[in-house]
């Protein structure tokens, strides 16, 4: 299993926007082979603040997945950057049945 987790930063008046500018790209991630989960939602702390975390299947599944990145447009709209991919080499459920 593969996480991806981490933040990026824009503009506070940007944010909305940018999250809008998002959606598609979640729907895809969600219907993709290995997904088995993805998300880009606000901060509930920092008005700039977007965090993101994915989890996929394997490493191959988010190669996959994986296209050139932001757009252009969205590139330019973030300030900093700060992602990182984790494999993960086993699980425990905290809450609930899900122990994937």
């Amino acid at each position: 299993m593969v996480i991806v987790a981490g933040h990026i930063t824009v503009a506070p008046q940007q944010r909305e926007s940018y999250l809008a500018g998002c959606v598609r790209v979640v729907e895809q991630a969600r219907g993709a082979a290995g997904c088995l989960d993805f998300a880009i939602s606000a901060d509930l702390v920092d008005p700039g603040r977007i965090n993101v975390f994915e989890r996929w299947e394997s490493q191959a599944a988010v190669d996959t997945f994986r296209g050139s990145g932001p757009s252009d447009k969205q590139g330019a709209d973030m300030l900093s950057a700060s992602v990182a991919e984790y494999d993960v080499a086993g699980v425990r459920a905290l809450f609930g049945e899900d122990t994937a």
